[in-house]
């Protein structure tokens, strides 16, 4: 997007000013420029999903003052720190407790000229961006400048570079910027998340037959469990039976012992001894 440093129009009063959400301008000039836009705000927006305080957004118009809707800027991917999360048709810094994008990405195409490239960069470091990121995916070259001294200076170099914002590191393949999340795993794109997300699915779907058997074998388990309680309360029950009937015997016998001993008491009383009757 180009930026509109024209003076401001001439208006009764702030109130009535309009701030489109739109310059009329493309998101992007081809499917490369495209897809490492889409890339870089993906996986900023995952980096910072639980943090509601962070802001990511894509081809929005920044209007940085209030009362001057020609002074914007429509950077491919900021981030704003101190600002809640939500849709907004453009980022009017008055509205966000005068916060200004902290993080701003371009990536370049054959149809940016130099001098639109400077007009941007001096956008940035008049109003305030901490950490600014060019990429010309045609050339795999990257350019970045940090807010130091109030003011945004070129950093020497980037290999291994790590924002002080973000905290992701940069990196190069031979053909491509590589980005790292904080704990090392690579920005992917759409596609990778996808792929990651269908094989994810997949076996989730084994899973799920796996506990389906596993459910079904364990209700057959149940099933015989309770077939064998069942069994174990008739033993049970047999087994309290024959206990009870073992005990009338015991006591049958003892009484039958009693009996016997008295009656060999009366023998001996008469002069007879038990043992010689037959």
């Amino acid at each position: 997007m180009v930026a509109q440093l024209n003076p401001p129009a001439t208006v009764s009063s702030p109130e009535e000013i309009i701030y489109p959400d739109s310059d009329g301008q493309p998101m992007a000039d081809n499917t490369k420029q495209f897809r490492w836009i889409t890339v870089i705000q993906y996986n900023l927006d995952w980096l910072f999903a639980q943090n509601d305080r962070v802001f990511v957004a894509g081809d929005l118009l920044w209007y940085p003052v209030k009362g001057d809707n020609t002074l914007r800027q429509a950077p491919d991917v900021m981030v704003v720190f101190g600002v809640p999360k939500g849709d907004r048709g453009s980022y009017q810094q008055w509205k966000e407790g005068n916060v200004a994008p902290q993080v701003v990405f371009e990536i370049l195409s054959p149809g940016n000229t130099r001098r639109e490239m400077n007009r941007k960069q001096l956008f940035y470091d008049r109003y305030g961006v901490e950490e600014y990121y060019i990429y010309d995916p045609d050339r795999n070259d990257l350019t970045g400048w940090i807010r130091q001294n109030d003011r945004l200076e070129r950093i020497e170099t980037l290999e291994d570079w790590i924002s002080p914002r973000l905290a992701i590191r940069f990196g190069w393949s031979d053909t491509e910027l590589i980005l790292f999340r904080p704990d090392g795993s690579a920005f992917a794109s759409y596609t990778e998340v996808s792929n990651h997300l269908e094989a994810i699915y997949n076996q989730l779907e084994v899973t799920t037959s796996q506990l389906e058997v596993t459910t079904s074998q364990l209700e057959v388990t149940t099933s015989q469990l309770e077939v064998t309680t069942s069994q174990l309360e008739v033993t049970t029950s047999q087994l309290e039976v024959t206990t009870s009937q073992l005990e009338t015997a015991l006591q049958s016998a003892e009484q039958e012992r009693q009996r016997a001993d008295r009656l060999a008491e009366q023998l001996r009383s008469l002069g007879i001894e038990p043992s010689l009757i037959n």
